[in-house]
């Protein structure tokens, strides 16, 4: 059974890899590289800007990559000339560590309300075992 599609046609990697132009986003080396029906995929390097002391992963890092991609996602399914959205709560279990290579969040919508979205977030290591899971919650504001 097919899924529905949630993201407009027109949408295209590097435009939403261009929002992030000069911002933390784009200091973290967050990329996204894939757009699928109804699911975002986006990476970050494990390197000397995401790591803690120790050298794994912080886990600072992987609550902004899940917080960057159920942002994106949310604001990619709404219209931006009358709606905007911003973050009310997120939060995230940190399950396994990583040293190096990069991570993969997966974000996929819980909930597209009028009002609220729900977006959940699975970031992988390298060997796909889970490194985090994440659940942010979005209002939608309309613009004045």
């Amino acid at each position: 059974m097919a899924k529905e599609r949630i993201f407009p046609e027109y949408l295209e990697l590097d435009a939403i890899n261009s929002m992030s132009k000069g911002c933390m986003v784009d200091h973290l080396g967050i990329e996204f590289i894939e757009i699928g029906d109804d699911y975002l995929v986006a990476t970050m390097p494990v390197d000397h800007r995401t790591k803690q002391p120790m050298g794994l992963l912080h886990g600072g890092a992987s609550v902004a990559l899940a917080e960057t991609m159920g942002s994106v996602g949310s604001t990619v399914t709404i219209d931006l000339n009358k709606q905007y959205a911003v973050g009310l709560e997120i939060n995230t279990n940190h399950i396994k560590s990583a040293k190096s290579g990069k991570v993969t969040g997966v974000a996929t919508p819980v909930h597209l309300g009028r009002s609220t979205q729900v977006w959940g977030i699975e970031i992988r290591n390298n060997e796909n075992q889970i490194v985090a899971v994440s659940r942010i919650t979005l209002a939608i504001l309309d613009r004045k």
